[in-house]
């Protein structure tokens, strides 16, 4: 994992290769489409549906997790063994890609350029952007470093740690079916829950594992921490409230709160609250934080590797 996570630092995922063949994630994303449409019929009724969402999420986690063994179980031991499986789950750990994303909205906000960072932050959240002004850019921002840190790449290298090729594909295929299924809409109430469900599961210990390492390298460590515990349980996931409540107390400022999507604004708590609202120059701050974080879980699975 700490291979995976050298390589993908470095080079991330070239838009070359993109064009070429696609990505792994895309390729699951087929399936699961495919699956959603063929087995998701509006004429079901919703235990119908509920238990061919179960039968999808099963399939595609069980394929994923299969191919990982089968890969993994016909190559050499040794240290071959570590570079090979590094190199393989290289293309599932999104370090570089969230990095440049992020870096993609803070420099042109530091600027003064609100257009070119609303056009940047909606690539990575879902509320409109057109409603965001300085502080609510930045907040978005930050709140989506802070969760997607977690799914992104700590999520799959701490199953890929564990259980190597299979745990890192089999998390992406649940994390994947959560992203595109797992939505509490009319169509996907039903055939998502399984896939919600254990996607929550999964990301039990990353998301207060990603949590522990920004209050480790936390300014003011005893602000991340107190923050973290008293304001983790108020987010609407109970996964995501760790990094970003971590993260609020991290820089000192409030994040979640009142957000705007598709014109209906969505009345959620304060992280933090009483704190400053997030300028330009946090986003930044943040993007150092999660440097630091994601070198310090690579050099704690090297010096695993070697005890």
């Amino acid at each position: 994992m700490a291979v995976a996570m050298a390589v993908d630092a470095l080079i991330g995922w070239p838009a070359w290769l993109f064009a070429r063949i696609g990505h792994p994630v895309t390729w699951l994303g087929r399936l699961i489409h495919f699956l959603d449409t063929s087995w998701n019929r509006a004429s079901d009724p919703p235990a119908l549906r509920r238990t061919a969402g179960v039968a999808a999420a099963v399939l595609v986690i069980a394929l994923a997790t299969a191919l990982g063994w089968v890969v993994q179980s016909a190559l050499a031991s040794g240290w071959l063994h570590v570079v090979v499986v590094g190199m393989l789950a290289w293309p599932l750990v999104a370090l570089r890609s969230l990095h440049d994303h992020v870096a993609a909205v803070a420099h042109p906000l530091v600027s003064g350029d609100i257009a070119a960072a609303r056009s940047a932050v909606a690539q990575i959240v879902g509320r409109d952007p057109a409603t965001l002004d300085d502080a609510g850019i930045a907040r978005a921002t930050i709140e989506s470093l802070a969760e997607n840190a977690s799914d992104g790449i700590v999520a799959p290298v701490f199953w890929g740690a564990l259980f190597g090729l299979p745990g890192i594909l089999g998390y992406k295929a649940i994390n994947t079916l959560d992203s595109m299924i797992g939505h509490r809409t009319e169509r996907h109430e039903a055939f998502g829950w399984a896939a919600a469900r254990i996607d929550d599961v999964a990301n039990l210990i990353p998301a207060r594992l990603t949590a522990v390492l920004f209050v480790l390298l936390a300014p003011n460590r005893s602000q991340a921490w107190s923050c973290m515990l008293r304001d983790a349980h108020r987010h609407r996931s109970p996964n995501a409230g760790w990094p970003e409540a971590a993260m609020a107390g991290a820089l000192g400022v409030r994040l979640s709160g009142p957000r705007i999507y598709h014109g209906s604004v969505a009345h959620e708590p304060w992280l933090n609250e009483g704190a400053r609202d997030p300028a330009a120059a946090d986003v930044l701050t943040g993007l150092k934080l999660y440097r630091y974080a994601m070198m310090l879980l690579a050099a704690a699975f090297v010096a695993l590797a070697l005890a």
